[in-house]
């Protein structure tokens, strides 16, 4: 192996084009860590937020934490107990600085992948496939007697949400941004596919009055009010992500005042504690895609060195389903 690789560094907080594909020295793994030979990277609306400067990350910076590829090195102490070794395929949502060719993950946090599922299948499910499956499952457990609305429904999470709430026998109410974007919600199987002017009043026309049961709300500022408007009484509001910006205070008794509510802000870490639950999600995930039932929908893929084009689409919202940088 040689000793040196290509990835992605900011040198410094700015746009998209700081994003420079470098030369590197291959990162050696400390106690308890892989060292995988990465074959595809995903791309999260968090890695925007970090190269901006908005969340205070150190420069020199390579972003990413998600990612799929071939164990190439064990560090000290990790043995078999992980249940991972050399050649052995894995993905992960908790590795370091995963823009490159060559990153470290926990060996806890190694996710094995079956035979059966692409590299870049495997790279496109772990953040966004358990952020929907905690979501659905430990949030607020979904069953047939629920009606749901969720935003973004072509986006990543938005698209394994609808497959994954259907599987369970729940209604689906979700919002888009265009008519392709539409057209991609309801070939995931959603019920109502509404755009964002004006839908509160038509989520409570198609609820009788009612509200829906929970709101999965990862876009945040733009959508927080209107999905509030959206619940039943006793319903629960999920915010767990700010696509549009972060929701600004509020005064806690409009719960009160619309219906004895909740607001619940989670995140997918709090939801990985164990080797044991991070296992549980990532097999329902991988199961549910080799049994034909889950379709992860690959938006774009763009080599390593496009990084900063990646982040420019995303940040557009010119993007649908899983973004991917490939070495």
């Amino acid at each position: 192996m040689t000793r040196t690789a290509k990835a992605i560094v900011a040198a410094a907080p700015g746009g998209p084009e700081v994003l420079q594909l470098q030369d590197v020295d291959i990162p050696e793994p400390g106690p308890g860590q892989l060292l995988v030979k990465v074959a595809a990277t995903g791309v999260n609306f968090i890695e925007t937020y970090e190269r901006s400067g908005t969340y205070k990350v150190a420069f020199p910076y390579t972003p990413g934490s998600e990612a799929a590829g071939t164990v190439v090195a064990l560090g000290p102490g990790v043995d078999g107990s992980a249940g991972v070794g050399e050649g052995d395929r894995v993905a992960f949502s908790e590795g370091l600085r995963t823009y490159a060719e060559y990153a470290l993950v926990p060996a806890e946090a190694a996710l094995p992948v079956p035979d059966g599922i692409s590299d870049e299948v495997a790279a496109a499910i772990p953040l966004q496939g358990m952020t929907a499956h905690y979501l659905v499952n430990s949030t607020f457990v979904v069953g047939p007697e629920h009606t749901v609305l969720t935003h973004a429904g072509a986006g990543g999470v938005g698209l394994i949400l609808t497959q994954l709430i259907k599987a369970k026998g729940g209604r689906v109410i979700t919002t888009v941004s265009s008519d392709d974007k539409a057209e991609l919600a309801r070939a995931a199987g959603a019920d109502e596919v509404l755009r964002y002017r004006g839908f509160p009043d038509r989520v409570r026309e198609l609820t009788n009055g009612t509200g829906v049961d929970v709101v999965y709300d990862g876009v945040g500022r733009d959508t927080f009010d209107g999905s509030l408007a959206c619940l039943r009484k006793r319903g629960m509001m999920v915010l767990f992500g700010g696509a549009s910006g972060q929701v600004p205070p509020f005064d806690l008794q409009r719960l009160n005042a619309g219906g004895s509510l909740f607001v619940t802000r989670p995140k997918l870490a709090d939801h990985l504690l164990t080797p044991k639950e991070r296992r549980w999600r990532s097999a329902d995930l991988f199961d549910a895609v080799l049994a034909g039932t889950l379709d992860i929908r690959i938006g774009a893929s763009y080599p390593l060195a496009e990084a900063a084009r990646a982040h420019e689409d995303l940040q557009a919202r010119r993007t649908t389903g899983k973004l991917l940088l490939i070495p």
